[in-house]
């Protein structure tokens, strides 16, 4: 006859035995899936025509209203798309990314009337830090990673029509700070010196940031942390401007090489560029971007800002030598469709299996229903991201 007494150790023991499996299989699935929020241009700063009813909505009101939608992702199950934790429940955030125009450009003439670099970046690191909620899988704060865009380098360096004030580099000076963990004032920015770059190694995935595009000095850069990495790491690249840089963001190879409202030319990369017109298609610095890329087969994917809409595509460089994953992220107060139509208005989830080497890049909208506030899920995109052969 079985005893009481054993019949009690026995399930003791099986219960014990279930709660380790289940602690197990939480940190197996913690261990082997990474989540990514990823936003661009914010904007603070400047207004949106509607937004929920309302008109002329500003962008601290707008953005408000998007962390309030980040933070209720935990609680969403996402869609059976195939793609990697289809079905499954968000649960967590690893890290929530932002590639720039935190603060819009100072244009104008009525200090009243334009917001300084410095108070877009307060507002937004009050949001961002202070009022999202979300947590990683171990129940802290994810990370908070931010490279400049092409207004607060604008900001930072002056423009072609009038600002106020002239120059205010506070945010790319807080995003340069916060990274590096130092102190420098707006007062000292200095633009060749100061660069926004971010290297964060993940379980099994390394992610680069570059502030505005990988020019030739952020291309030496990138290409020193990768050779760090151990081999095989996929890496991706994220950054505000699209593959296809615009001339205009380039520095003026024309005159005095000067910000001037001739040439028109922003001067917020360190590389000259190779047509002397602004509105020109700057082929050569395209083509040494492919060039990079096609050497660097650890960069996986690209993620971009800057022209905002939603959209996953392959970017073959000039020549069509490449074939390099590329995600565009929608913007809050700029996007190309969603600033006519708020019911597309989106950002970006990304969930990593990192012992399959799958990736799925969610289109997340977050105000499909504007009079009913609540996360959609739109287009879903999954690919390998394993290095090829030739990196290992």
């Amino acid at each position: 006859m079985v005893s009481l007494s054993s019949l009690g150790k026995r399930s003791i023991a099986t219960s014990l035995a279930a709660w380790v499996l289940l602690v197990l299989s939480m940190t197996s699935a913690f261990a082997e899936s990474l989540h990514l929020v990823y936003t661009s241009d914010q904007h603070y700063g400047i207004t949106r025509k509607t937004f929920r009813g309302r008109e002329n909505v500003s962008a601290t009101d707008v953005n408000a209203a998007m962390v309030q939608a980040i933070n209720s992702l935990p609680s969403m199950v996402f869609p059976n798309d195939s793609g990697v934790d289809a079905g499954e429940k968000v649960g967590w955030a690893d890290v929530v990314i932002s590639t720039g125009d935190i603060a819009n450009r100072m244009e104008g003439t009525d200090p009243q009337a334009v917001a300084t670099a410095a108070q877009c970046w307060n507002t937004f690191n009050e949001q961002y830090t202070k009022q999202l909620s979300l947590t990683n899988g171990k129940g802290k704060a994810p990370l908070l990673l931010v490279v400049p865009g092409n207004h607060d380098v604008t900001n930072a360096v002056g423009f072609h029509r009038p600002m106020v004030p002239a120059t205010d580099a506070s945010s790319v000076v807080a995003m340069y700070n916060k990274a590096n963990n130092t102190a420098i004032t707006p007062e000292q920015y200095v633009f060749d010196e100061h660069k926004v770059l971010i290297s964060k190694q993940l379980d099994g995935v390394h992610l680069l940031l570059a502030q505005m595009w990988p020019d030739t000095p952020t291309r030496a850069w990138l290409a020193k942390e990768i050779v760090k990495l151990p081999k095989g790491t996929p890496v991706l690249l994220f950054t505000h401007d699209q593959p296809d840089v615009e001339a205009k963001h380039l520095r003026n190879p024309n005159g005095d090489h000067s910000i001037n409202g001739n040439d028109k030319f922003e001067n917020l990369l360190a590389d000259t560029s190779s047509v002397t017109k602004a509105k020109e298609i700057p082929v050569k610095e395209h083509r040494d971007l492919a060039n990079f890329l096609q050497a660097q087969p650890n960069i996986v994917a690209y993620f971009h800002g800057n022209e905002n809409y939603n959209e996953f595509y392959e970017w073959k460089g000039p020549d069509n030598t490449i074939a390099m994953p590329v995600f565009r992220v929608d913007s809050s107060m700029k996007g190309n469709v969603s600033s006519k139509d708020e019911t597309k208005l989106s950002f970006q989830f990304v969930s990593i299996d990192t012992a399959t080497n799958q990736m799925t890049v969610r289109e997340v909208l977050w105000n499909a229903t504007p009079e009913q506030p609540g996360i959609t899920w739109g287009e879903s995109k999954t690919i390998a991201i394993a290095v090829a052969a030739k990196a290992q």
